[in-house]
């Protein structure tokens, strides 16, 4: 178990009272039922569930891409339950990293490009972006293929500069949905791996939605959800 797991003022994401319901014809349907969940600063959580579960639903929310129909979110201490979408835009920008199943790389860009290119809309310098993107794809073994677009990568290679680009920008907190979910075991073990290591050392709080039991007990907690309702395990 990681030290990392403290009170609740060194939360980074608290999710509070979060309720989510989508309707089908007349029918409406509780994806999330009034969910309490505290991430704090350097903590990995996995959450797992069956598919339909509402992990994506609870990713988004936490990630400002979706509004929940109650509830409050707030992120390193600020509320963000009400905020204007420009202002979510630039929280996401600067405070939350994406990983999801597919990398969504760019695909005419280089793998290294593909990691400058955030950084440099967030507002860093081209320089300082470089050396960054360079230290990132060092630590994942991949400074030897920089140059490369996705299409001459093989997928754990594209997922892993995925996952360089999600932590370029330091993110406070970083979102995963099922990131290894496209590569055969072997791939994903050390894909998983790499990618926790790399975010301990970054001290980045991350949730993590995935249906790998055995990855998943790598984290400090694992959350199941099930029937709208999270249980820790």
């Amino acid at each position: 178990m990681n030290n990392a797991i403290k009170n609740q003022e060194d939360s980074v994401l608290s999710l509070s009272g979060i309720s989510r319901i989508y309707t089908q014809g007349d029918n409406k349907i509780d994806v999330l039922k009034n969910i309490d969940l505290n991430v704090n600063r350097g903590e990995i959580i996995s959450l797992i569930g069956s598919s339909g579960s509402g992990k994506s639903s609870l990713l988004h929310i936490a990630g400002l891409l979706e509004q929940p129909d109650a509830g409050d979110i707030t992120i390193n201490g600020v509320k963000f339950s009400k905020m204007k979408d420009q202002d979510r835009t630039i929280s996401r920008r600067h405070s939350i990293g994406f990983i999801y199943q597919f990398h969504h790389l760019l695909s005419d860009f280089s793998a290294i490009d593909n990691i400058i290119i955030p950084m440099m809309i967030a507002g860093q310098d081209k320089s300082y972006s470089q050396e960054r993107a360079m230290m990132l794809l060092s630590k994942l073994g991949l400074e030897d293929r920089k140059d490369h677009l996705p299409s001459q990568l093989s997928g754990g290679e594209q997922q892993r500069v995925s996952i360089a680009r999600a932590i370029a920008n330091k993110p406070d907190l970083l979102l995963a949905d099922e990131p290894t979910g496209n590569l055969d075991s072997k791939t994903a073990d050390i894909v998983f791996e790499q990618f926790i290591s790399l975010v301990r050392q970054e001290n980045m709080s991350v949730l993590l939605a995935t249906h790998n039991i055995k990855l998943s007990e790598k984290s400090d907690r694992v959350i199941s959800i099930q029937n709208g309702e999270l249980e820790e395990n």
